[in-house]
């Protein structure tokens, strides 16, 4: 097993350290481990076991991310490490983010970045399992990325400190950071092992304060974590503390680990949600693992104008001006980055 010095905790009594990167804080004496599974504390001393051991490297549209208002059409190398600081009972990266054992394929920073490049990719996404518990490796590589021109991005449950937060920023473009259940506090507790959601919202306020392009996600689950209620709060806390531009994407659940006998979120459960978050203001919310429903298009605010048509992870159409406003009513459309033609139609693994 690999050990490689960690980053962002602090030395106690009698060997002790205390884990200060994901929002849990873990207080791990000398031997153990964090709850991640994937810093352990040798003598005082904290180590990440994960550094430059990728457990899934692919090729995606940034549109799987999802990111829509972000370089969209862009292509991306995203790739993983093990290990979560969740335990989602829905996950459907459970092999990877929840296993013991730490596996991976030795992938140091330098050969993502010149793998990427080979691939003809225009950034980096740190995703699959949880980027926060792989910070060393991921802030590596995205250093290495911005001096080549790439950008990156997260995909991120959101449950890091903020000095976490401070640490990744300058090398950060965009983050998604996915939502359950509304943040509903009893959801998280109950079905993934999180205390307390509020460190999330922190961390929201501080990428938001150093300008990373942010989108969210909510997965809807029927029966357990679709309250229509807690969505239309998340959609005001998100229009006041964020903004009404912020993307929002409402998820379709689909069974998976241990919650197999949950079925899929009806259509109308999510098209309720999607009313909800535009009746609470916000202008850019979307349907997500639904292909070809009309709420995949990017709609302008103020005409209704479909500016941007999507079928799943491919834009079908794509009707902006060349500085990013409605033709019609020529309302500004908050797009960061450009359109970015690749060929590429569908997402690949490399391993």
């Amino acid at each position: 097993m690999s050990l490689h010095p960690a980053i962002l905790y602090e030395r106690q009594p009698e060997n002790k350290v205390k884990c200060c990167l994901c929002a849990r804080r873990c207080l791990i004496a000398d031997g153990g481990s964090g709850f991640c599974l994937v810093r352990k504390n040798e003598g005082g001393t904290l180590f990440t076991l994960n550094y430059g051991k990728a457990v899934s490297a692919c090729v995606d549209p940034i549109s799987k991310k999802p990111l829509s208002h972000f370089n969209p059409g862009a292509q991306v190398m995203s790739i993983a490490a093990a290990g979560c600081n969740f335990r989602c009972q829905f996950c459907d990266n459970w092999m990877i983010s929840q296993d013991k054992e730490i596996a991976g394929k030795n992938f140091p920073p330098a050969d993502i970045v010149k793998k990427a490049r080979e691939e003809n990719c225009q950034g980096i996404t740190y995703t699959y399992t949880e980027p926060t518990i792989y910070m060393e490796y991921a802030l590596d590589t995205a250093e290495l990325a911005h001096q080549v021109g790439f950008f990156n991005t997260f995909v991120t449950n959101g449950y890091m400190t903020p000095e976490a937060v401070k640490t990744i920023a300058p090398f950060l473009d965009a983050a998604t950071v996915d939502f359950k259940a509304g943040g509903d506090p009893d959801f998280y507790k109950s079905v993934s092992a999180v205390p307390t959601v509020t460190p999330i919202y922190e961390a929201l306020k501080e990428l938001k304060l150093h300008d990373v392009h942010i989108e969210l996600t909510n997965l809807v689950i029927p029966k357990v974590g679709d309250d229509m209620q807690k969505i239309r709060e998340m959609a005001k806390w998100i229009k006041d503390y964020l903004g009404k531009d912020t993307p929002f994407h409402l998820l379709r659940f689909h069974p998976d680990y241990k919650m197999t006998t949950v079925p899929a979120t009806p259509v109308e459960t999510l098209e309720h949600a999607y009313m909800a978050c535009k009746e609470e203001g916000l202008n850019y919310a979307y349907l997500g693992n639904l292909p070809g429903h009309p709420a995949e298009n990017t709609y302008c605010p103020n005409c209704n104008e479909a500016v941007i048509k999507r079928y799943s992870y491919e834009i079908t159409r794509w009707n902006l001006t060349k500085d990013m406003k409605c033709p019609v009513c020529g309302t500004s459309i908050p797009i960061k980055g450009k359109l970015h033609v690749t060929g590429a139609k569908f997402p690949y693994a490399l391993f």
